[in-house]
């Protein structure tokens, strides 16, 4: 009894522990969400849910899509249902959303615990719970808002409750069972399917039995009928929810976002990746992963993987069985046993565990390098109820064989050796895992701290945050931690994506009541950028004046003006380079004029400059005329006006100046986006936001520009 009490206790303290440790991971390596950008749709998903909607509505949907989201107009809803979700809302509500993902890790302890005491015995349990926390996997993918743990967590409350329907002989089980697994097909039907086939085939061939003994109604066929019930329940109410949201009840939403990303082999494609996923491909992907997992992520790994492989032991050698009942001990090993295969060979047909390999020939690359095996999380529960029989079978083994020959005294005495030896050794091959990952997402932290920053202690009060989109038109990819609530009129700040003039412009016409903001960032993302977040201004009127101002870092070459399909270019014949080089431009309803260079008007210096050639590059039409004597550009709808002042270096490598600004025509004025966006582009005459001036930064030459705006 002792025993019993000591190894209770061991698994609920066991279970609290692993809550914190979670909780630390959470807190201090994923302080800004993981590089899996997933999270920030559950965490949007569950404010939605809070907030009483199932989808977003915004009259300009596509500024505002977040990642992941189907954008039917003027709806936007997340790809996933809305089970993880609603688990993870009340944290978020409560402000401390990390606080769900203790109680699912601890709840996941304390379930693997129950379940291998009930497969074995208490010691085997608390020392199941034991290695669960110690899986490396485990850690890192509770420690994430995503829908695996939270899912996992459901399908062991129906192994549980399923196997003490039998045992303790309550229907109350038998309904926890079938909610449960309603619930985890309603979370990742695939995955609740994989994890309950096992126990599928159980019911089945333990209902034939009671039918072929002639009984027609019995307790177990009415609780196996209380669990379908129950369970087909979870099923109608995915097929509701489908039904509501994307009009289909059979049209899962994922389905509705990317039809080729699903089951089966053949052609599959989620947005730009796709691939014909052939039984050779996926044979070779899949051995490469279970290879990954069993030498690379179970506990103090490949040790884990060699304790579950001997805890087999016991089930091939048929110990004695200390139940009868339809789920025996030996049944209910074979049932775990059934978990492993049947997610093992069931995901072979998924191509997402091909997604999660990155290069198949390269262990550091994609996520399954960073967090471990997402799709198999549920092996977890056979990982540790038999990595921790095999631990104890070994022990076991051993002591007995040690007393055959030596003393009690000495058989302690070569225990404890053994166990000094046999704990750093453990340690060392868990450390080395955990800290290899630790340190990639570390990089990957400090590098969110950076871009960040400007965010940090600050409030807005009716703010619009325009967001750069370095992968892509989405939002919270890859800036999750920036991402708008569960609805887009309320909030002190709302996120859209800077994309064209024309976009930027319904969305301010939108939003009107919000005060508008440039977040963007100078460097290559992912890595070390220099944030900037700027107030903008939209200036109404007749006409714009705009003089910029830049310093000479060599020869003048050429001042091109121009928008997506029209240009001005100029190239003066100057040698001058000490003196500061200042364009000056102007905008109204119909044009856009280059008006002076250094205070001189450019038609007065058009023999200076000589002939006009086109200039190529991706702002330009291949249908633009090769000569022109134009000095303005018309325009009749929003668009971008770009300035762009080039220096030929004494290297003999150029220098541009770009400057970017979004207008928009109407009726006799015309609006600007003010200020806009400045580049300093080295090399050639278009950089993207590895270019992005921002002063006080050091530019190549000493690169310095400015502009300045009136209005008449």
């Amino acid at each position: 009894m002792n025993t019993e009490r000591a190894s209770r206790a061991a698994t609920v303290a066991l279970s609290v522990l692993g809550g914190i440790v979670v909780f630390l991971i959470a807190h201090e390596l994923f302080p800004y969400l993981s590089s899996n950008h997933d999270e920030g749709v559950y965490l949007q998903q569950a404010a939605m849910l809070l907030d009483g909607n199932l989808w977003l509505n915004s009259g300009v949907a596509a500024a505002v899509r977040p990642w992941f989201f189907i954008e039917e107009v003027p709806r936007l809803y997340p790809k996933y249902t809305p089970v993880a979700a609603l688990m993870f809302a009340p944290g978020v509500a409560a402000g401390v959303p990390r606080v769900m993902l203790v109680l699912i890790a601890a709840g996941n302890i304390a379930l693997i615990g129950a379940i291998a005491t009930e497969a074995f015995d208490r010691p085997t349990g608390a020392l199941a719970a034991l290695i669960a926390l110690l899986t490396p996997f485990f850690l890192f993918i509770s420690a994430t808002f995503m829908s695996y743990a939270p899912t996992t967590l459901l399908n062991l409350l129906f192994a549980l409750g399923y196997i003490r329907m039998f045992r303790r002989e309550h229907r109350g089980y038998a309904v926890l069972a079938g909610a449960a697994i309603g619930l985890a097909f309603f979370s990742r039907p695939y995955t609740a399917v994989l994890f309950a086939v096992p126990f599928l085939v159980h019911a089945v061939v333990t209902i034939g039995q009671e039918l072929r003994d002639g009984s027609v109604r019995t307790p177990t066929i009415e609780r196996e009928a209380i669990v379908c019930v129950f369970g087909m329940a979870g099923v109608g109410i995915a097929l509701a929810y489908n039904h509501v949201v994307t009009g289909d009840a059979f049209l899962f939403p994922y389905q509705a976002f990317a039809p080729l990303d699903g089951l089966g082999f053949g052609h599959r494609k989620l947005l730009g990746r796709e691939v014909d996923y052939t039984i050779e491909l996926a044979w070779r992907a899949n051995k490469h992963l279970a290879a990954e997992l069993f030498t690379r992520w179970t506990v103090a790994p490949p040790i884990g993987s060699l304790l579950a492989a001997i805890g087999l032991f016991p089930l091939v050698l048929g110990h004695r069985e200390r139940r009868t009942d339809p789920i025996s001990d030996r049944t209910l090993r074979l049932l775990l046993l059934g978990v492993a295969l049947s997610v093992l060979l069931g995901n072979i047909s998924f191509w997402g565990t091909f997604n999660t390999l990155g290069n198949i020939a390269d262990p550091t690359d994609g996520f399954m390098s960073n967090f471990g095996p997402f799709y198999h999380f549920d092996l977890v529960v056979p990982l540790s109820v038999f990595g921790s029989a095999g631990a104890l079978w070994l022990g076991r083994t051993l002591r007995s064989t040690l007393s055959q020959r030596f003393s009690t005294q000495q058989v302690r005495v070569l225990l404890v050796v053994l166990l000094i030896v046999a704990v750093p050794v453990c340690a060392s091959a868990e450390y080395d895992r955990m800290s290899t990952a630790t340190d990639h997402h570390t990089v990957r932290t400090e590098q969110k701290e950076s871009v960040y920053a400007p965010f940090e202690n600050r409030t807005f009060e009716n703010g619009l945050v325009f967001m750069p989109l370095p992968h892509g038109p989405w939002l919270s990819h890859p800036f999750q931690a920036l991402r708008n609530g569960g609805t887009l009129d309320d909030g002190g700040v709302l996120y859209a994506q800077h994309q064209g003039p024309r976009l930027n412009f319904d969305t301010l016409d939108v939003y009107d009541n919000r005060t508008p903001y440039r977040f963007t960032y100078h460097g290559r993302w992912p890595g070390n950028v220099t944030p900037k977040l700027q107030e903008l201004t939209v200036h109404n009127a007749t006409t714009h004046r705009l003089t910029t101002t830049v310093e000479p870092v060599g020869q003048l070459s050429s001042v091109r003006l121009s928008t997506y399909g029209d240009q001005v270019v100029r190239y003066p014949s100057s040698n001058r380079t000490n003196d500061s080089v200042g364009v000056t431009w102007s905008i109204n309803e119909t044009e856009i004029s280059l008006d002076t260079i250094d205070g001189t008007a450019v038609e007065e210096r058009s023999t200076e400059y000589g002939r006009e050639r086109p200039l190529s590059g991706p702002f330009v039409s291949p249908s633009s005329s090769p000569e022109t004597s134009d000095t303005t550009i018309e325009i009749n709808d929003s668009s971008r006006a770009m300035l762009a002042i080039t220096f030929v270096r004494p290297d003999g490598d150029t220098l541009t100046y770009r400057y970017h600004l979004d207008l928009d025509p109407n009726g006799d004025r015309v609006r600007v986006l003010f200020p806009g966006r400045q580049k300093v582009c080295s090399g050639s005459l278009y950089c993207g936001n590895e270019g992005t001036y921002i002063p006080g930064e050091e530019y190549p030459s000493g690169a310095t520009m400015n502009t300045t705006h009136s209005t008449e």
